[in-house]
């Protein structure tokens, strides 16, 4: 029974990293930006879906497209105050601004932690759930709303792979991620390829956050961790590969849930973070990566 009960937990879970990761995933292969900020915008949409359905007795499911929206702008702030300043910046050298934008999106990341902690609080804050009720799965007892977070994941996976392959968007959006200078000479224009690749990270890293609220919960002082997955799960799987991403999502997810049953909720992240030291040793490119 604990087996299944793993099984089942460990989907879920890795269905919400998969979900993250892949937003992650996109905003690098597309825009070169690696955004150490990304638990921070998690924890932006957490708090605006908790606080319109707790605090302003909204309901959870305006609460959760509350959440989606602060989430999109809070992604959009990210871009315009922090990354597109930083990469448009004469002062910075060219080959040095990829580790400014490391910099500023993690000192970002931080200010967005300490600013939900002072003005709303450093405990967990908990959705309630979009769904009620138990389901017996061969005696195992799983919440509907747990199964319901898998499936919005991987429905939310799957709109993207279906928005990028079958769509002219999606498509320029590839180009952009393979040669963006070829992309311009076809009469593209970049700065409307990154504001769309920003949207669409900004709804599922909303999504994400909005998801784990009424999952497990979070607050301010896991943005860290959130941060730390998400950045594990890409580089595991191989920096730019979507499929990579989820492949790695469902190594840490089920790693932290194996941990987490059997030795200490605690020390979940331990194994995962050891795997990628492993990785960067033994194939830096990671499992899919190319690079």
């Amino acid at each position: 029974m604990l087996a299944l009960q793993i099984l089942i937990d460990g989907f879920a879970i890795s269905a919400l990293y998969a979900l993250g990761a892949v937003g992650f995933t996109l905003i690098f292969g597309v825009s070169g930006v690696l955004n150490l900020a990304h638990g921070g915008l998690m924890l932006i949409a957490a708090v605006a879906a908790w606080y319109t359905a707790g605090e302003l007795h909204a309901g959870q499911y305006i609460g959760a497209i509350t959440g989606l929206a602060f989430g999109v702008l809070a992604a959009f702030l990210t871009y315009f105050v922090v990354v597109r300043p930083i990469q448009r910046s004469r002062a910075i050298p060219r080959d040095e601004t990829e580790i400014f934008v490391l910099t500023g999106t993690l000192l970002w990341g931080i200010m967005i932690q300490e600013a939900v902690a002072y003005f709303f609080s450093d405990n967990p804050l908990t959705v309630p759930a979009l769904i009620s009720g138990v389901a017996n799965i061969d005696g195992v007892r799983v919440p509907f709303n747990e199964i319901l977070v898998a499936v919005i994941s991987w429905l939310s996976i799957g709109l993207l792979w279906i928005l990028v392959n079958r769509t002219r968007a999606g498509k320029a959006l590839l180009a952009c991620a393979i040669n963006p200078r070829g992309l311009t000479l076809l009469g593209f224009e970049l700065g409307r390829i990154y504001l769309l690749v920003w949207l669409i990270y900004g709804l599922l890293v909303a999504a994400a956050g909005v998801l784990l609220a009424t999952f497990l919960g979070t607050s301010s002082g896991n943005t860290g961790a959130l941060t730390a997955s998400a950045f594990s799960i890409v580089v595991l799987g191989g920096l730019g590969s979507v499929s990579g991403s989820l492949i790695a999502a469902y190594v840490v997810g089920y790693m932290e849930t194996l941990t987490a049953y059997l030795v200490s909720p605690q020390i979940r992240t331990i194994p995962s973070l050891l795997l990628l030291v492993l990785v960067l040793y033994v194939r830096p490119q990671g499992l899919l990566g190319r690079r």
